[in-house]
């Protein structure tokens, strides 16, 4: 998959450097990167088997756990065109505040 807004992942990880967990968080984004890269999902159930916890919303949306669901990524995904668009990147305070269907 093409995987584009990591830049909001990374402005995240630069303005959070030094909290607690952050480093491990860094290294399973960092994991979790390099499989969507190698991925070539073209249905939503390509993504359940390749992370079964993963959640499948409307109109494309795809929730990922980073680190024991310590955070979450909100990505939309255009199957068709194999690219991943990175829309949220946060804790669960975070995640609460935003609408996984429309950010």
């Amino acid at each position: 998959m093409i995987v584009v807004g990591t830049d909001l992942v990374e402005r995240y990880f630069a303005a959070r450097v030094g909290h607690k967990g952050i480093r491990a968080a860094r290294a399973q984004y960092d994991a979790w990167l390099a499989l969507v890269r190698a991925a070539h999902w073209r249905l939503p159930e390509d993504v359940k088997r390749a992370h079964p916890k993963a959640s499948i919303l409307k109109g494309g949306r795809v929730v990922f756990n980073i680190k024991g669901n310590d955070y979450r990524l909100i990505a939309l995904v255009e199957y068709r065109a194999g690219v991943l668009a990175i829309r949220f990147f946060g804790d669960h305070a975070d995640y609460d505040r935003v609408d996984a269907e429309t950010v």
